[in-house]
């Protein structure tokens, strides 16, 4: 049977070790969480939290300098969170002056305008922006036929997304008295 396969280079289970200038480089793995239980020493199944045999709660093997950096990066995003807090709330919002016809696109404005409920006007503004996904999902360049068969499939769904939303909106709208 040796004889059919001639110069096979590597056996199939056993993987290629990478060499390095004639030395082999062993890299060690790390592991993100402890591979048996504490509490009955089964193995845990792939990805999962909890183990099968007695419901213990996974260990998660984190180093101590793995969570000093994650304290530290926290502080930081504290910090920056405080830093913008406290430059958004010195802003005297009284003094500074917005153009008139920005009174326009305030909603209740818009809900009298288009004499909608609040629940059919959003609604209503949901399906427009649906519509705008579907134009904007033209805007992707297919370089295959299978890629522009997808955006077809994706400008289909945003334009379903946004015939659903219209629809609720045209339901929610409440009969006229007229």
């Amino acid at each position: 049977m040796s004889q059919v396969v001639q110069e096979t280079h590597q056996e199939f289970w056993r993987p290629p070790s990478p060499v390095a200038a004639d030395e082999i480089v062993v890299r060690e793995a790390h592991p993100t969480m402890a591979e048996t239980c504490p509490r009955c020493g089964t193995e845990f199944l792939l990805g999962s939290r909890f183990c099968h045999s007695c419901g213990g709660r996974r260990r998660e093997a984190v180093s101590a300098e793995a969570r000093a950096d994650a304290a530290a990066i926290a502080g930081i995003w504290q910090q920056g969170v405080s830093r913008v807090h406290s430059l958004v709330s010195g802003i005297s919002w009284s003094k500074i002056t917005f153009p008139s016809w920005l009174r326009y696109l305030h909603f209740h404005e818009i809900k009298s305008w288009l004499g909608l409920p609040t629940a059919s006007l959003i609604a209503f503004v949901v399906g427009i922006g649906c519509v705008a996904g579907a134009l904007l999902v033209g805007l992707l360049t297919a370089k295959t036929y299978v890629d522009w068969q997808a955006i077809q499939f994706y400008r289909a769904e945003w334009l379903l997304a946004a015939t659903a939303s219209f629809v609720a909106a045209i339901l929610l709208k409440k009969p006229s008295r007229d």
